[in-house]
């Protein structure tokens, strides 16, 4: 029996200043700290800083997904309601389906620390075998989402036949139902 392939993780920071080198990307570090704190199983990243830019996403997400293969692909900025925030319109351009419950899972827990958190338009949704999430730009607000939707993408990973995740559960506890079997290694 071998080691289970380790996870492809794709981490994208939408923003024009940060990908200018204006701006300090403190959101994609967010994303990658919060992931190596979670995870126990073993992942690769892929990290992209662009600006915001709609067909610039698009073909971003797609490489990540198609080309590399991520499994899971997270996202950061671009989700208000600003002319240039386009992200969950990128997003929506490339996913097979959106996933509801994720947006309204991150907007309840950010409405308990900021009313305007009703602002916030992130998405979910899968392309493939890849799960795409869009978190918000604030450091704290990328890891009180990812607190609140992670129990459940180890197993909407497994549904789309992505990478077998583990998590350390004194970060978060992922949740799989009883009938659900850990895939034979080969």
């Amino acid at each position: 029996m071998s080691e289970a392939r380790a996870a492809k993780i794709g981490f994208v920071t939408v923003s024009d200043r940060a990908s200018q080198g204006e701006y300090e990307d403190l959101g994609g570090p967010a994303m990658k700290e919060w992931i190596q704190s979670a995870l126990t199983s073993p992942w690769e990243a892929y990290s992209h800083v662009i600006a915001d830019d709609q067909a610039l996403i698009e073909t971003t997400l797609k490489k990540l997904s198609d080309k590399i293969g991520c499994d899971l692909i997270l996202t950061t900025g671009g989700t208000g309601p600003a002319k240039r925030d386009v992200t969950p319109e990128a997003t929506s351009a490339v996913c097979d389906k959106i996933l509801d419950g994720f947006a309204e899972q991150m907007r309840a827990v950010s409405l308990q620390y900021v009313p305007t958190a009703i602002l916030s338009r992130q998405i979910a949704g899968t392309r493939g075998h890849s799960l795409i999430i869009n978190l918000p730009g604030k450091p704290s607000a990328i890891a009180e989402c990812l607190e609140a939707v992670f129990p459940a993408v180890p197993y909407c990973i497994d549904l789309i036949e992505g990478a077998y995740l583990e998590t350390d559960e004194s970060v978060c506890k992922a949740f799989r139902p009883k009938h659900a079997k850990k895939p034979a290694q080969g």
